[in-house]
């Protein structure tokens, strides 16, 4: 005969004493064990959870590849160069009516380029921390103390882009061009070889300026 306990279980089922694990009921659906403490949550709560580590390959304050550092060059110097052809257009006619073309005015309409185009990635990169480029990209330029660089660093970190300018000189017009070239070919290899830091040759020139991910 089964033995009956008060208020235990119903006829048939083994009393389990007390502090003992419960078996699962019937479908196999077991409550979650209660939180460490014993004490449950407030009614409409959710249990507080650990923060989550942010996800892999997260770019973000990290150095920029080279690929995004092109684009955003890319984009700038398509900008200057849609202004340094309006310049040369409006030097030249200037010149057409003043008597005609002269080396003066081509002279001239370099030199302007030069000094906008060094001035824009200067100012810019100095107040901002940003080119229009680099905005649409999401890259920064920071200092060596972290924040944006000082005017200093961001003119000799782009001083590169004003070898053009040796052009203008009488019998050296090949060789602005060539030293513009190498310059380029010479930071995009020194940012590639550089796996942890990105730091192409002009950021080492310029103190230590990097580039890095914001978005």
């Amino acid at each position: 005969m089964t033995e009956q306990y008060p208020g235990g279980p119903p006829s048939g089922q083994p009393h389990q004493p007390s502090g003992a694990p419960q078996p699962p009921p019937p479908g196999g659906y077991q409550a979650p064990p209660p939180p460490p403490g014993g004490q449950q949550p407030p009614y409409g709560q959710q249990p507080p959870y650990a923060p989550q580590a942010p996800m892999p390959g997260s770019q973000v304050g990290q150095p920029a590849d080279l690929g995004n550092r092109l684009l955003a060059r890319l984009i700038d110097f398509v900008l200057l160069g849609i202004i340094s052809v309006v310049i040369g257009v409006a030097v030249g006619i200037g010149s057409v009516l003043s008597g005609g073309p002269n080396y003066g005015a081509s002279a001239l309409s370099s030199l302007i380029s030069a000094a906008i185009s060094l001035g824009y990635f200067a100012v810019m990169e100095a107040k901002l921390g940003q080119t229009l480029g680099k905005m649409l990209i999401k890259l920064r330029v920071v200092g060596p103390g972290g924040g944006n660089p000082t005017m200093e660093q961001a003119l000799k970190r782009n001083a590169w882009t004003a070898l053009g300018v040796i052009g203008v000189i009488p019998f050296l017009g090949w060789l602005g061009g060539i030293l513009s070239l190498a310059a380029a070919i010479a930071i995009i290899v020194t940012i590639n070889n550089n796996t942890a830091t990105r730091q192409g040759w002009h950021d080492t020139f310029a103190g230590g300026t990097s580039v890095i991910k914001v978005g």
